[in-house]
């Protein structure tokens, strides 16, 4: 048995599909780089980072964080991953270039072509219907289906164009997040929505019909939060098992966790799913496994950097790493003989948030701490290396250096969330909570953080004589929609004062509770 939700990381809107044993989810990953990140299972409830499908998208000046631009909060999110006639497809707007983009590749792995479809296709969801025609459904509160053209570039002319659902008046978020299948020769659209009924929560909705041209009748399906804090599980794909079970992957929101993966079991009565048992998602769920001795990558680990390059001369780094956006390739590198990240400044920068390559990893639930050796001895004035927790009201832990003298400080972003969607990253400097002499350019750093929805936080130590000492405050840690992702460990480096400063990183230890790894 396996507690449920399966995955206490931040992996929304997930899509999944299975090519003969094998699961593949696609999950959002909005500004960072590389981007839509495919997981693979052989069981749908244990999951490892399989590959991406950019590593760019546009590298735009906002992207690429320039011009006093950023994508947080953007980006891309809730794709559709679909395989046809042996090739693999993804479908995704970005919100920042307000795009459709369409990826497909004979292996999952890649390469992908990419292109563009015409239009804007809020949360998109395709189908490959049996007659070669191909459709997209998108949208929020009004849903439209629209058929595609041959070569998948726009709409068809002269082709099926329809809404087919209209959510009623006075619904705090309407149907969206839609994935459309064809299931025994009848049509399914799944939608989540948010209700003003009181209960001020998100449910799971469908819609049926028997025909493209007929109409799509449905209800809500599942509403139920699993006793945590009201929080509902909702929106994600459906899938079988080659013994002709089904499941869906949804997702639950967890604070500044993030939006984690939750497995529900699908049953079916009268040409309609039935999510959960009794109604209720399960809190621990068993699978049948294909590959029963496969052992999984974790989806967060250390790393002793000790890459080399391939033959082309690149470094890739391990596939738990993601750029906060498109990384300046100039202003960093790896010296894998000794273990060394290092990551150099190329513009001024107000705060962490404002910084180009901050290197992130994921939080796991329901605790989980980073430390890593900073080197600072190429630091100019006004410089800031470090360990944080990458949010909108983000903290940070950072050697740095003023009048030639090294200091440790602990900076943070006071205030609750912020909900304001799309809105540029903070350009103030941050409240500086504390900040000590330190006697050389070197300091080993750690944070670690608690979740619980209701009380999450961060907190900050640095190594002295072989003990941990905390500095600073607790600070506390929110999910905000201007970045609209959980918060993550990243290091980084920026100056204040003079670009060309350098930092050094060796030996990144990741240590997450036991509880997460709890079978």
């Amino acid at each position: 048995m396996k507690n449920n939700p399966i995955l206490r990381a931040d992996f929304p809107d997930p899509d999944v599909i299975r090519v003969d044993d094998t699961y593949y989810m696609v999950s959002t990953t909005m500004h960072f780089m590389p981007g839509a990140v495919i997981l693979r299972s052989f069981d749908l409830i244990n999951w490892e980072i399989y590959t991406y499908v950019y590593d760019t998208l546009d590298d735009t000046p906002a992207q690429k964080m320039e011009d006093d631009k950023s994508i947080y909060g953007q980006g891309m999110w809730a794709a559709s991953l679909r395989y046809h006639n042996r090739e693999f497809y993804v479908c995704f707007v970005a919100n920042d270039t307000h795009k459709t983009y369409l990826y497909r590749a004979k292996d999952v792995k890649g390469p992908w072509e990419k292109q563009t479809i015409e239009g804007f296709y809020h949360d998109c969801s395709l189908l490959f219907d049996d007659d070669g025609r191909v459709y997209i459904v998108y949208g929020n509160m009004e849903i439209y289906l629209t058929e595609l053209n041959e070569d998948l570039t726009g709409p068809k002319p002269g082709g099926l164009h329809r809404l087919i659902v209209r959510d009623k008046p006075g619904i705090r978020l309407g149907y969206e997040g839609a994935h459309f299948y064809k299931i025994n020769r009848r049509y399914y659209v799944f939608f989540i929505h948010w209700l003003s009924d009181g209960s001020g929560r998100r449910v799971e909705a469908c819609f049926s019909a028997d025909s493209l041209e007929g109409e799509f009748t449905g209800r809500d399906i599942l509403d139920d939060d699993m006793g945590f804090f009201n929080m509902g599980v909702a929106q994600g794909g459906i899938v079988d098992t080659p013994a002709g079970d089904w499941y869906a992957v949804l997702f639950q929101d967890e604070g500044a966790l993030g939006r984690v993966p939750v497995l529900v079991p699908v049953s079916w009565e009268n040409d309609m799913p039935v999510f959960g048992i009794d109604g209720k998602v399960p809190h621990s769920i068993e699978t049948q496994s294909t590959r029963p001795a496969h052992i999984y990558e974790p989806i967060v680990a250390s790393d002793e950097f000790k890459y080399l390059p391939d033959a082309q001369g690149r470094i890739h780094l391990s596939q738990v790493w993601q750029w906060n956006h498109t990384p300046n390739n100039d202003l960093w590198a790896v010296d894998g003989e000794k273990g060394l990240l290092q990551i150099a400044s190329g513009k001024l920068s107000e705060n962490v948030t404002r910084a180009v390559n901050v290197l992130t990893q994921r939080t796991v639930w329901p605790a989980c701490e980073a430390s890593v050796l900073v080197d600072g001895s190429m630091l100019n004035d006004g410089d800031y290396a470090g360990l944080c927790a990458l949010q909108g009201r983000y903290g940070m832990i950072a050697i740095t250096k003023e009048h030639g003298k090294y200091y440790l400080v602990m900076k943070g972003k006071p205030g609750k969330a912020n909900h304001v969607m799309g809105k540029t990253c903070d350009r103030t400097p941050g409240e500086e909570y504390a900040r000590i002499p330190w006697p050389e350019p070197q300091a080993a750093l750690k944070v670690y953080m608690r979740f619980d929805a209701m009380t999450d936080e961060a907190t900050f130590y640095y190594q002295d004589h072989a003990e941990w000492q905390k500095i600073g405050v607790d600070q506390k840690l929110y999910f905000g929609l201007d970045h609209f992702v959980g918060c993550r460990f990243g290091l980084f480096m920026y100056s204040t004062e003079k670009t060309g400063g350098q930092a050094g990183y060796r030996h990144f230890v990741y240590h997450a509770s036991l509880d997460t790894l709890e079978d």
